[in-house]
Protein backbone atom coordinates (compact mmCIF):
# COMPACT_ATOMS: atom_id res chain seq x y z
CA UNK A 1 0.00 0.00 0.00
CA UNK A 2 3.06 2.33 0.78
CA UNK A 3 6.22 2.75 -1.05
CA UNK A 4 9.55 4.40 0.02
CA UNK A 5 9.49 7.82 -1.53
CA UNK A 6 12.44 8.17 -3.97
CA UNK A 7 13.44 10.40 -1.28
CA UNK A 8 11.34 11.27 2.06
CA UNK A 9 9.49 14.56 2.12
CA UNK A 10 11.51 17.45 4.12
CA UNK A 11 10.72 17.34 7.50
CA UNK A 12 8.69 19.05 9.24
CA UNK A 13 9.56 22.63 10.61
CA UNK A 14 8.40 25.43 12.05
CA UNK A 15 7.23 26.96 8.21
CA UNK A 16 4.88 24.10 7.67
CA UNK A 17 1.09 24.48 7.82
CA UNK A 18 0.32 21.81 10.65
CA UNK A 19 -3.13 20.70 11.77
CA UNK A 20 -3.78 17.81 14.62
CA UNK A 21 -1.21 16.72 17.35
CA UNK A 22 1.23 18.88 18.57
CA UNK A 23 2.92 15.75 19.77
CA UNK A 24 2.34 13.30 16.41
CA UNK A 25 2.23 9.94 16.78
CA UNK A 26 1.86 9.84 13.20
CA UNK A 27 2.22 12.22 10.71
CA UNK A 28 0.36 12.76 7.03
CA UNK A 29 1.72 15.08 4.37
CA UNK A 30 -0.59 16.13 1.70
CA UNK A 31 1.17 17.75 -1.39
CA UNK A 32 -2.30 19.36 -2.52
CA UNK A 33 -3.68 21.79 -5.00
CA UNK A 34 -6.32 24.28 -4.03
CA UNK A 35 -8.09 23.64 -7.95
CA UNK A 36 -7.71 19.87 -7.73
CA UNK A 37 -11.43 18.33 -7.06
CA UNK A 38 -9.15 15.19 -5.70
CA UNK A 39 -8.10 16.80 -2.87
CA UNK A 40 -11.39 18.47 -2.30
CA UNK A 41 -12.33 15.02 -2.20
CA UNK A 42 -10.15 13.49 -0.27
CA UNK A 43 -10.68 17.13 2.41
CA UNK A 44 -13.45 15.20 4.75
CA UNK A 45 -12.03 11.71 4.85
CA UNK A 46 -8.93 13.47 6.48
CA UNK A 47 -10.86 15.43 8.79
CA UNK A 48 -12.45 11.91 9.78
CA UNK A 49 -9.39 10.63 10.50
CA UNK A 50 -8.10 13.79 12.12
CA UNK A 51 -10.98 13.24 14.31
CA UNK A 52 -10.80 9.97 15.02
CA UNK A 53 -6.77 9.63 15.90
CA UNK A 54 -6.10 12.37 18.56
CA UNK A 55 -2.21 11.65 18.10
CA UNK A 56 -2.61 12.21 14.35
CA UNK A 57 -1.03 15.06 12.39
CA UNK A 58 -2.11 16.73 8.81
CA UNK A 59 1.08 18.73 7.11
CA UNK A 60 -0.01 20.46 3.93
CA UNK A 61 2.44 21.02 1.56
CA UNK A 62 1.66 23.47 -2.00
CA UNK A 63 1.76 21.50 -4.89
CA UNK A 64 -0.52 23.67 -7.75
CA UNK A 65 -1.08 22.86 -11.17
CA UNK A 66 -1.84 26.21 -12.81
CA UNK A 67 -1.93 24.75 -16.47
CA UNK A 68 -4.53 21.94 -15.37
CA UNK A 69 -6.32 24.41 -12.72
CA UNK A 70 -6.06 28.20 -13.39
CA UNK A 71 -5.07 30.79 -10.50
CA UNK A 72 -4.33 27.67 -8.39
CA UNK A 73 -0.30 29.16 -8.19
CA UNK A 74 -2.05 32.75 -7.05
CA UNK A 75 -4.87 30.80 -4.63
CA UNK A 76 -1.66 29.01 -2.61
CA UNK A 77 -0.07 32.52 -2.71
CA UNK A 78 -3.29 33.97 -0.69
CA UNK A 79 -3.11 31.04 1.51
CA UNK A 80 0.15 31.59 2.70
CA UNK A 81 -0.68 35.63 3.08
CA UNK A 82 -3.32 34.49 5.42
CA UNK A 83 -0.92 32.43 6.98
CA UNK A 84 0.70 35.56 8.21
CA UNK A 85 -2.33 36.45 9.92
CA UNK A 86 -2.44 33.14 11.57
CA UNK A 87 -5.83 32.36 9.04
CA UNK A 88 -4.24 29.39 7.18
CA UNK A 89 -6.35 26.76 8.08
CA UNK A 90 -9.33 29.28 7.07
CA UNK A 91 -7.64 30.45 3.82
CA UNK A 92 -7.50 26.32 3.16
CA UNK A 93 -11.13 25.87 3.90
CA UNK A 94 -12.20 28.61 1.96
CA UNK A 95 -9.82 27.93 -1.15
CA UNK A 96 -10.44 23.59 -1.19
CA UNK A 97 -14.11 24.62 -2.43
CA UNK A 98 -14.41 22.62 -5.21
CA UNK A 99 -13.42 25.04 -7.59
CA UNK A 100 -10.70 23.80 -10.51
CA UNK A 101 -10.29 27.66 -11.64
CA UNK A 102 -9.66 31.24 -9.70
CA UNK A 103 -10.45 34.06 -10.96
CA UNK A 104 -8.95 37.54 -9.47
CA UNK A 105 -12.16 38.11 -8.61
CA UNK A 106 -13.12 34.45 -6.86
CA UNK A 107 -9.42 35.24 -5.03
CA UNK A 108 -10.32 38.69 -3.70
CA UNK A 109 -14.16 36.86 -2.60
CA UNK A 110 -11.85 34.46 -0.42
CA UNK A 111 -9.72 36.55 0.99
CA UNK A 112 -12.83 38.74 1.58
CA UNK A 113 -14.38 35.61 3.27
CA UNK A 114 -11.44 35.41 5.34
CA UNK A 115 -10.95 38.65 6.76
CA UNK A 116 -7.62 39.78 5.07
CA UNK A 117 -7.14 43.26 3.74
CA UNK A 118 -8.04 43.63 0.30
CA UNK A 119 -5.53 46.09 -0.41
CA UNK A 120 -2.55 44.05 0.78
CA UNK A 121 -3.69 41.24 -1.08
CA UNK A 122 -3.77 42.91 -4.22
CA UNK A 123 -0.70 43.82 -3.75
CA UNK A 124 0.59 40.64 -2.73
CA UNK A 125 -0.66 38.91 -5.19
CA UNK A 126 0.21 41.37 -7.95
CA UNK A 127 3.76 41.10 -6.88
CA UNK A 128 3.97 37.57 -6.10
CA UNK A 129 5.22 38.30 -2.71
CA UNK A 130 4.46 34.49 -1.26
CA UNK A 131 5.54 32.60 -4.41
CA UNK A 132 9.21 31.62 -2.90
CA UNK A 133 7.40 30.14 0.22
CA UNK A 134 4.99 27.76 -2.37
CA UNK A 135 8.06 26.76 -4.67
CA UNK A 136 9.93 25.86 -1.84
CA UNK A 137 7.13 23.55 -1.08
CA UNK A 138 7.08 22.34 -4.66
CA UNK A 139 10.49 21.67 -5.14
CA UNK A 140 10.63 19.53 -1.64
CA UNK A 141 7.69 17.47 -3.27
CA UNK A 142 9.72 16.79 -6.60
CA UNK A 143 12.32 16.03 -4.62
CA UNK A 144 10.17 13.15 -2.76
CA UNK A 145 8.82 12.33 -6.21
CA UNK A 146 5.89 14.15 -6.02
CA UNK A 147 4.46 14.27 -9.74
CA UNK A 148 1.00 15.29 -9.09
CA UNK A 149 -1.76 15.64 -6.30
CA UNK A 150 -3.10 14.63 -4.08
CA UNK A 151 -0.11 13.16 -2.98
CA UNK A 152 0.07 12.07 0.28
CA UNK A 153 2.90 10.57 2.90
CA UNK A 154 2.12 8.38 6.05
CA UNK A 155 5.53 9.06 7.79
CA UNK A 156 8.04 9.08 5.55
CA UNK A 157 5.93 6.68 2.88
CA UNK A 158 4.37 7.65 0.16
CA UNK A 159 0.62 6.23 -0.51
CA UNK A 160 0.63 4.33 -3.39
CA UNK A 161 -2.80 3.71 -5.12
CA UNK A 162 -6.14 6.21 -4.68
CA UNK A 163 -6.38 8.59 -1.75
CA UNK A 164 -9.35 6.51 -0.57
CA UNK A 165 -6.70 4.34 0.75
CA UNK A 166 -6.12 6.82 3.55
CA UNK A 167 -9.08 4.75 6.20
CA UNK A 168 -7.04 1.69 5.98
CA UNK A 169 -3.60 3.01 5.50
CA UNK A 170 -3.52 5.41 8.58
CA UNK A 171 -4.89 3.16 11.13
CA UNK A 172 -2.43 0.12 9.71
CA UNK A 173 -0.29 2.71 10.08
CA UNK A 174 -1.16 4.03 13.53
CA UNK A 175 -1.49 0.12 14.89
CA UNK A 176 2.39 -0.91 13.18
CA UNK A 177 3.33 2.10 15.26
CA UNK A 178 1.66 1.45 18.43
CA UNK A 179 2.79 -2.75 18.14
CA UNK A 180 6.75 -1.23 17.87
CA UNK A 181 6.11 0.47 21.15
CA UNK A 182 6.33 4.17 19.57
CA UNK A 183 5.33 6.72 21.92
CA UNK A 184 3.31 10.04 20.77
CA UNK A 185 5.98 12.46 19.83
CA UNK A 186 8.68 9.89 18.57
CA UNK A 187 7.24 9.17 15.63
CA UNK A 188 8.34 9.06 12.00
CA UNK A 189 8.08 12.74 10.72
Amino acid sequence: MADPAPSAPPPVGPRDHVLGADQPELTLTEYGDFGCPYCFAARRPIESLLERYDTLRLVWRHFPDPELHPGAMLAAELSELAAVHGRFWQAHSVLLAGRERFTRESLMDAAREVELDLDDVDEALKDHRFRGRVLEDIEGGRGAGVTGTPTFFIGNERLVGHWRQLAQAVPAAIESLRSAGTEPGQAVS
